[in-house]
């Protein structure tokens, strides 16, 4: 039994863990820098980024979606799109992370911005990205505010209180105008909010307009909670039930 003036010693097993782990932080850590710098060099060739060169970070409550996910939401996005489209994706850095692999012609429209709390998502975004609090739904980009046709977010938090800010904050980026059509012929104005089932009843109160749908969100890492899509729009991906 180790008295309390004894140091506290790991086994060798436990010390090379650690010295493992030491290393892989210190070599992402490395490999995020060269690619900030790359990115701030010439990003508009930059290839490299994707959703896995950031560790999620679980103090934000940051869940990445899988890879089917996030191109899922992100086509419904683009899906009847045309080149004046301003789509706006909140809080879900994953789905801006597959839009980005698109191949061009999949890609309808350039004005596709990310809005997001954690700044390191600069690097994937750069001009089109905008730092966003939760907490401070109306401070939205002046060049965003009411211009936006298509939002999605993903509110961090399953909390009213999070969830209803988010809420604001999707309504202070859309436009007025729900009836607009792009030159395909499909409404330009869409929602779609990406949350838990147990959020069920608050986003009805804050987004009458939109239905839950058939499409269910997973993650890359397994999440207890159960999560839903709730859309303004039925589209080639999902139907409401």
């Amino acid at each position: 039994m180790l008295s309390d003036d004894e140091p506290l010693s790991l086994s060798s097993h436990a010390l090379a863990a650690l010295e493992e782990f030491k290393k892989e932080e210190n070599e992402r850590q490395e490999n995020f820098a060269s690619l900030y710098k790359k990115s701030e060099e010439d990003f508009a060739t930059q290839k490299d980024i994707t959703i896995d060169t950031f560790q999620e970070d679980w103090q934000l409550s940051q869940f990445w979606y899988s890879h089917n996910t996030a191109e899922i939401l992100g086509k419904a996005l683009l899906e009847g799109a045309d080149e004046d489209t301003v789509i706006v994706i909140a809080s879900a850095p994953s789905v801006y992370a597959a839009i980005k692999k698109f191949p061009p012609e999949e890609l309808p429209t350039k004005h596709i911005y990310i809005l997001e709390y954690d700044r390191r998502f600069e690097i994937l975004g750069g001009s089109h990205f905008s730092f966003y609090d939760y907490h401070k739904p109306h401070e939205i980009p002046s060049h965003l505010r009411n211009k936006c046709h298509r939002v999605l977010v993903d509110p961090p938090f399953l909390e009213e209180e999070c969830q209803t800010n988010s809420a604001i904050a999707a309504h202070n980026l859309l436009v007025k105008d729900k009836t607009e059509r792009t030159i395909n012929g499909d409404l330009k104005y869409k929602l779609v909010t990406s949350t838990g089932e147990r959020m069920r009843d608050v986003i009805k109160k804050n987004y009458p307009d939109t239905s839950i749908t058939d499409f269910y969100p997973e993650h890359k890492n397994e999440l207890g909670n159960e999560f839903r899509c709730y859309a303004s729009f039925e589209c080639s991906q999902w139907k409401f039930t």
